[in-house]
């Protein structure tokens, strides 16, 4: 038997302890995670579909935390240090430039008597007080913070805090749906295999509490009734006719004909409503009532959010009409409200920014921008993502309050009228809820460089917003007789939450690179557009290193490196393929091994009996042999 020397003991026990202490840990941090209870109670009572959404919806909870701090460390506390005598620092103003002084008007506060009511309208608009604090990009409007050795370059900043938190959150988010997508791989390759592992190696042996297993019960039964539904629509499918099939994708093609017509009469709607609301927003607030000024303010939002209430309901009347399966049924109707919540909300950013560029006098020559409607148009873009997270929060309540209670009490208690039965007990919609806050975190990642503080309004939202679809599943819902596996929509959820990242990073990208910036407001007044604080910044560096940048940024380098990466994902793809036929290949072997046993009946059984038992004899002998070897070396020393 092989002796190991003290240094290799050392590393075997050094690495042992090391897996203890990373278990120990993981196991301490799963204790500490958040609403992990909940939402275990929530996957025993609802299945695990429902339990993916609120695990979806604790992930966003977290990416707006992590988001917010980074726009708080790079922007925010620097500027709260210097602001409240923390520290030995003052502010850098920035320096005058031959600038129009048409362009540096920026009137914030009306004069004269102040309704009551007009605070109201501020807290919900943005507007007024609120314009002035650190909510909105206008309030940055210095050039850096001095302190003993070093200036704070705050343009800089804000700008690299803009970058981080959409790297951060691309990064999160593919990292996560890799996972996903290797669990999805797996359980698609034999489902039969997903019975096994559910039947015999399903449950959770460390369960001990009766109320736990019961969960883990119902967990099981949930994921089983999933795999049935697919197995019937998979097994109705094959038998089609050809008729059948004609029929069926015929009247598929006439539905989405619809719902494209749906799409784009609600794109028209959301676009005069912001033209018409941009025009007349300028109007002075003693002119108009309180519920007129309101109304002005929040068309936008409230045709958006009339959009987004109606559009899904009837895209769920007409996903039942095209005969999916549960999971292809969740994923295209949630596939169908993505493009119609998102595009939504780029119809609205295209329309401002297209009413930002353009005006009928001369200020657009001078600043490059409609300044006399927006004198700080970055403000401005931060308050129509403002309102549109506000009332997006106050709409989930009201619903919640006043719907779906309601409904539910009519429900227990006059369930004898034939309307109520018709109405029946709520279903929880996994679509449009998920959908709900792909929308709020597409709104987050847009409204973080107009409002920087929008990430904390999201996480503060997001936690109202569990606590309320808890208490609405619980008091109000019933679990949807139709079962679909839940490993698909968590890659499904963070797929379509990507989709929604790339439609944020494209008006974000237009606005710092094309858009001029603002000449009143900001921090980038002394910059043509945003992006131009990084070529001031290189021209500050080294000239080896301006070299060695501007080398990684020219299309000598481009096109060299994205060769290289098509090569290399080439590469793996084709290496997937060979493992991916290995697997087929040993599949087919294992298969024919079986037939083989199953063909060879009884009459093998001694042999193969023997065979076992001859084996166990010789690993029983070399155990025992092993062991008395140990003993004899431990006896000599």
């Amino acid at each position: 038997m092989k002796y190991l020397s003290e240094w290799d003991q050392w590393k075997q026990y050094s690495s042992k302890s090391w897996k203890r202490f990373l278990e120990k840990a993981h196991e301490m941090t799963t204790h500490l995670e958040l609403w992990r209870e909940d939402i275990r109670s929530i996957e025993g009572k609802f299945g695990t579909s429902i339990q993916s959404y609120f695990s979806f919806l604790r992930f966003l909870v977290l990416l707006n935390m992590v988001i917010f701090l980074i726009i708080f460390m790079l922007v925010l506390l620097p500027i709260f240090l210097t602001k409240y005598k923390i520290t030995n620092s003052s502010f850098v103003l920035i320096p005058s430039k031959d600038t129009d002084i048409q362009c540096t008007m920026y009137p914030i506060s009306s004069s004269g008597l102040i309704y009551f009511y007009s605070y109201i309208i501020d807290l919900l608009s943005g507007t007024g007080f609120l314009e002035e604090t650190s909510l909105f990009y206008g309030h940055y409007t210095i050039d850096g913070v001095k302190f003993h050795n070093f200036i704070y370059d705050l343009p800089l900043a804000y700008l690299i805090s803009t970058i981080a938190y959409l790297a951060l959150s691309l990064l999160w988010i593919v990292k996560r749906s890799v996972e996903g997508f290797k669990i999805n791989l797996i359980r698609s390759e034999e489902h039969f295999q997903s019975y096994c592992n559910k039947i015999f190696a399903g449950w959770d042996f460390c369960i001990t509490n009766r109320s736990m297993a019961d969960l883990k019960h119902s967990s099981l039964r949930y994921e089983l009734r999933a795999d049935l539904e697919e197995e019937r629509i998979r097994q109705k499918i094959a038998e089609r006719t050809s008729e059948e099939t004609i029929r069926i994708y015929s009247l598929r093609l006439l539905l989405n004909c619809i719902v494209l017509a749906v799409l784009a009469a609600c794109f028209y709607a959301i676009y005069r409503a912001t033209i018409f609301s941009q025009e007349h927003m300028k109007k002075e607030i003693d002119k108009m009532v309180f519920g007129e000024n309101l109304l002005i303010l929040y068309l936008p939002s409230i045709v958006i959010t009339l959009a987004n209430f109606i559009t899904p309901m009837i895209f769920a009347k007409i996903i039942h009409y095209e005969d999916y399966s549960p999971g292809f049924e969740i994923r295209l109707t949630i596939l169908r409200c993505v493009f119609m919540r998102l595009a939504t909300i780029c119809v609205l950013v295209l329309t401002l920014g297209s009413k930002i560029t353009s005006c009928d006098n001369s200020t657009c020559e001078l600043c490059g921008y409609n300044q006399k409607l927006y004198p700080c148009w970055e403000t401005q873009v931060g308050q129509e993502m403002y309102k549109l997270m506000i009332f997006d929060l106050i709409i989930i309540l009201a619903v919640t309050l006043f719907v779906d209670f309601p409904r539910k009490l009519l429900v227990t208690h006059c369930s004898s009228w034939k309307v109520i039965q018709c109405w029946g007990q709520q279903e929880f919609a996994i679509p449009d809820n998920v959908l709900g806050i792909v929308y709020g975190q597409t709104i987050c990642w847009i409204g973080a460089f107009f409002s920087p503080l929008i990430p904390l309004i999201a996480t503060i939202k997001f936690i109202i917003i569990f606590y309320v679809k808890e208490m609405s599943l619980i008091y109000t819902c019933r679990p949807s007789p139709r079962q679909f596996r839940a490993s698909n929509s968590n890659f499904f959820f963070l797929l379509v939450l990507l989709i929604g990242l790339c439609l944020a990073i494209i008006p974000v990208t237009i606005s710092m690179a094309s858009i001029p910036s603002s000449k009143a407001c900001g921090p980038f007044t002394n910059f043509n557009t945003t992006w131009e604080v990084v070529p001031k910044t290189v021209s500050t560096f080294p000239s080896s290193l301006q070299s060695l940048i501007h080398g990684i940024t020219s299309e000598a380098f481009a096109v060299p490196f994205f060769m290289i990466i098509c090569l290399i994902m080439f590469y793996f793809i084709a290496l997937a393929g060979a493992h991916k036929k290995v697997v087929g290949q040993l599949r087919e072997q294992l298969s024919l091994v079986r037939e083989q046993s199953q063909v060879l009946g009884s009459w093998q059984w001694p042999f193969v009996q023997d065979t076992e038992s001859r084996d166990k004899r010789y690993l029983i002998q070399k155990l025992t042999e092993a062991q008395k070897d140990m003993r004899n070396r431990v006896d000599v020393l």
